[in-house]
């Protein structure tokens, strides 16, 4: 049995539960619990530890990495596939410590409507996955932040950044 199967009903499955984890998460919040950075924080969370046990597995028979960049390489084709279906469309770096990551039809956020009234909701949809490429460069022995921007999101295409810069 292969990490990468290309199975649709695995897909239609991680979004679905993916949405429902978003879902539960903000409405399980104590009745006076109103910080959205709270919630963020769970989603980030739980990504870092399925990143952390998902780069462990698909790493296991992988020779070691020479340096960050190809441990950024890895994330960009092997770990995106694995989760995504596809890999990263553009990798970015100065060469300091600094990637930007771009995915242009990102699949956790094509399900929502395009327009700029559904952009303050597009947080709450990254925190996970910015969590899980925290979780698998942590794991790499990469320590990062993790942050992603959308600036546009019609429902095909959907701009995400991740900068990923090293902590001291």
């Amino acid at each position: 049995m292969s990490v990468f199967r290309n199975n649709m009903a695995d897909e239609a499955a991680f979004q679905f539960l993916h949405n429902e984890v978003i879902q539960y998460i903000y409405k399980s919040a104590e009745s006076g619990e109103t910080e959205n950075g709270r919630h963020i924080a769970k989603l980030e969370n739980m990504g870092f530890r399925v990143g952390q046990g998902l780069i462990e597995r698909l790493t296991k028979d992988t020779a070691r990495f020479k340096d960050e960049l190809d441990i950024m390489k890895f994330v960009c084709k092997d770990f995106w596939t694995c989760v995504f279906k596809k890999q990263i469309d553009n990798l970015r770096t100065n060469h300091q410590g600094i990637y930007v990551l771009q995915d242009n039809k990102f699949r956790l956020l094509s399900q929502l409507s395009a327009g700029k009234q559904y952009l303050e909701h597009a947080p709450k949809y990254l925190s996970f996955s910015c969590g899980l490429v925290r979780g698998a460069l942590s794991s790499l022995g990469v320590k990062s932040i993790v942050t992603a921007e959308v600036s546009i999101m019609p429902a095909c295409k959907t701009s995400r950044e991740v900068l990923i810069k090293k902590s001291n």
